[in-house]
């Protein structure tokens, strides 16, 4: 049995230096490095994407499209996260069993590419 990982999909895969233009339209370029980083985890395991603009059949279709265009291999693209062993999310806070940091890690977070 292999497990999954899951990707998010705009500012983990998709750059996301426009920001959001819409579901269908995604104008930016991947992020160094990132197709080879899913090329050595799908060695292991199932590597799926997950988008909100996945919500419709054109999100869907836009997004394969792009993976396509830049010859970037996963196993599945979906709207909403499967079971998996880990997420890999540009807007996730990894919790680290003290609840008590929470407030202040929400109040200050900062994607990466902010």
């Amino acid at each position: 049995m292999r497990y999954t990982v899951v990707f998010d999909f705009d500012g983990v895969i998709h750059s996301y230096k426009s920001g959001w233009k819409g579901i269908t339209e995604i104008p930016d370029p991947p992020v160094s490095g990132i197709k080879e980083a899913i090329n050595k985890i799908r060695e292991k395991f199932n590597v799926v994407v997950v988008s909100t603009r996945c919500i419709s059949p054109e999100g869907i279709k836009a997004v394969k499209n792009w993976l396509n265009k830049y010859n970037i291999v996963v196993d599945d693209v979906v709207a909403e996260k499967p079971p998996a062993i880990c997420y890999i999310d540009d807007r996730a806070i990894c919790f680290n069993g003290n609840a008590a940091t929470l407030p202040d890690l929400v109040e200050n977070f900062k994607v990466w590419w902010e």
